[in-house]
């Protein structure tokens, strides 16, 4: 009888163990990246494509693994010959193709339906160089449904990328990133 209650208990329970462990599967055709660079002369917007994304996450240890990757090469500021320098001489597309943020972990909690604001903390790869980085997110999630969205500041100079300023147009150390992603959510 106490194996029966024991047995009874795991299927009760199981279903609730599995809902703790999700897949977050990011659709790259629904979601971007913006970046906002200041200038002494205009501010410069752009987009980047996003790759892939696949995100795990653990409800119930606040473990999440995974990785967001962004094509490098796909940055578009709406001006060529900016684009072309950004690709050749401050991203090096030719030798790294992407861009990723690989979370690790999170504070806050992500709930099972509606709103949520959590603390992403992972990996920033950057020209080949892995990054400490803490993202602050919002998620919403309905049904199957899910998004994500964040706004943080990228510290490219202080990480080794060139500064694009020339002569009487400096541009800023930091870039802020405003992040879009769009996907299902599975179990």
């Amino acid at each position: 009888m106490k194996s029966f209650a024991v047995l009874a208990l795991a299927v009760i329970l199981a279903p609730a163990a599995l809902a703790q462990h999700q897949t977050f599967g990011v659709n790259s055709d629904a979601s971007e990246v913006r970046m906002t660079l200041n200038t002494t002369h205009e501010v410069v917007n752009g987009t980047f494509h996003i790759q892939s994304g696949s995100i795990e996450f653990d409800r119930s240890a606040a473990r999440m693994s995974g990785s967001v990757v962004v094509l490098a090469e796909s940055g578009r500021t709406g001006n060529d010959s900016r684009d072309k320098k950004m690709n050749r001489d401050i991203l090096k597309v030719d030798q790294y193709t992407t861009v990723s943020f690989a979370p690790k972990t999170y504070s806050g909690t992500i709930a099972p339906s509606g709103d949520s604001t959590i603390q992403a903390s992972g990996v920033f790869t950057l020209l080949g160089y892995p990054h400490d980085l803490t993202i602050p997110m919002q998620i919403h999630i309905d049904g199957s449904k899910a998004t994500a969205s964040a706004q943080f500041v990228v510290p490219y100079v202080g990480w080794g990328l060139k500064n694009p300023s020339f002569m009487f147009w400096k541009a800023e150390n930091d870039v802020a990133i405003d992040l879009s992603l769009v996907g299902q959510v599975s179990n």
